[in-house]
This record gives C-alpha cells, structure tokens and sequence, in this order.
C-alpha cells in the first residue's frame, strides 16, 4: 500500500509538472498574440507611444553598441585567424572562407547578439515589469485608462526584437569584412571571388533559415522575459528565482531554434 501511495504522488507530482509547464508556454503564446495584435495596431504608435518606442529602442541598443562591436571586432580576428591558420596548415586554403562565414555569420553572431541583448536589457527589462506589476504599478495604469501591455510591454519586446537584429546586421557585416581582409589581403583583387564564395553560401534556402532563426532568436530574446514578469511561476524547491527560471527556458528555445537552424542547413 506503502508503495502504491508512492507511486500515485509520483505519478501525481508529474503530471502537475507537466501541466504547469503547458500552462507556462500557453500563457507566453498567448502574451505573444497579443503583443502581435497590438504591434500591428495604428493606435499602439502615437505620438507619445512613439516616444516610449525610441526611448527603449535606446535603452536596448544605443549604451552597449560601442562595447558589443569592439568585443566582436576582436572574437572575430581571433576566430578568423584561428580558422583560416588552420585551414592552410591542412591544405584546405579553398575551404578558409566557406568555414569562416558558416562558422561565424551563419551560426554564431545570431546567437551571440541574442544572448547579449538578453543580458544587457530584456532580462533585466523583465524584472524591472516583474517589480512594477508586484507594486500595483501596472494595474495604476490601468485605472487611468491606459493598456499596460501598449505602454510597458510591447515597446521593450520591440526595442529588444530590435537590438537583436541591429547587433547581428552589423557583426555580420564586419565578420564578412574581416574574413574578406584576412583571406586576400588589403587589395581589392580577390572581390570577385570573395563574391562568388559568399553567393553560394547563402543560397535562398540558407538565406531564408538565416533570417528565420535570427527573427526567431529576436522573438524569444524579448518575448520571454516580459512574458514570464507577467505571469506567476511558482517557485520551484531549489527556490531558484522567476528571473532564472525564464532565463532557463529561454535557453531551451534558443537551442531548439538552433538545431532546428543545423538540421535545416546540413541534413
């Protein structure tokens, strides 16, 4: 009987587990429709929503663009150099290029964009609303007449969507850049090829599973945060903090996405 018991809590125990996190991820999806609703809306870009847009647009982009470049500026010489020493030690000097770009572009400056913006701002933009709608603030907000979600909400996930896709435009633009340099030089007579290189890396099948996982990082990086600041997760027995568990299943979708990404561009 003993054991019977047991095994009913044990059973019991997982099946609340497993309906908290379908819970979890349904609130989130739909937070997320909402959001998309709102972002589409005229009325979400008026004058002063505009105002709230450009001021966390800033906040998310603006401070830590300098630092964020010059940090990648220096990974990318170092990997480039790396992979292209390498590549000419093993007599695959045609191959230098295809690695660097597929290593670099495709794979890591997506990922590394998303995880900086997500330390620099939408994780903490996420605690920041946790802490205004534990102190009322938000239901303040809508005793006055005004959305929370259109004031507080959808312009940090747009800011943060945003610094994704500035932060991962413009290392991708350097990495092709430095890769062109480190492979033929400071001469502009390996363009044509450096040009056809790349042309047959991003094909439109890999152009078009680049742009997807790089949205799809975006989406996550600042949906995730704000979402879970706006719903109850229950504090698990390692009494690990709501922040942390949003940052756990933030990376989990992150690696989805990107052996979703991996499978799509070489199987």
């Amino acid at each position: 009987m003993i054991s019977g018991f047991s095994l009913y809590d044990w059973l019991l125990g997982i099946g609340r587990n497993v309906l908290r996190w379908l819970l979890g991820w349904w609130a989130v999806v739909f937070i997320g429709a909402e959001l998309a609703v709102l972002a589409f809306s005229p009325s979400s870009y008026r004058r002063e929503s505009r105002g709230v847009v450009l001021r966390q647009i800033y906040y998310a982009a603006g401070p830590g663009l300098p630092g964020f470049i010059t940090l990648m500026a220096l990974f990318n010489v170092v990997l480039i150099r790396i992979l292209v020493v390498t590549a000419f030690a093993y007599g695959l000097t045609q191959y230098a290029l295809d690695a660097v770009v597929r290593v670099l572009v495709l794979e890591l400056i997506p990922l590394i964009s998303a995880l900086y913006v997500a330390v620099e701002y939408t994780i903490p933009g996420g605690s920041q609303l946790y802490k205004l709608r534990r102190s009322g603030a938000l239901d303040a907000l809508r005793t006055q007449g005004v959305d929370p979600l259109s004031r507080e909400v959808l312009p940090r996930v747009l800011a943060g969507m945003f610094a994704v896709l500035l932060l991962a435009l413009l290392s991708g633009l350097m990495s092709l850049v430095l890769a062109y340099v480190a492979v033929h030089g400071f001469t502009i007579a390996g363009l044509p090829s450096y040009n056809h290189a790349v042309g047959n890396i991003f094909n439109p099948v890999v152009t078009m599973i680049f742009t997807m996982k790089t949205l799809a990082f975006a989406l996550s990086v600042a949906l995730l945060p704000v979402a879970n600041a706006l719903r109850d997760i229950p504090l698990r027995p390692s009494r690990t903090s709501v922040e942390l568990q949003g940052l756990v299943q933030m990376f989990v979708l992150m690696l989805v996405i990107e052996i979703a990404s991996l499978v799509g561009n070489y199987y």
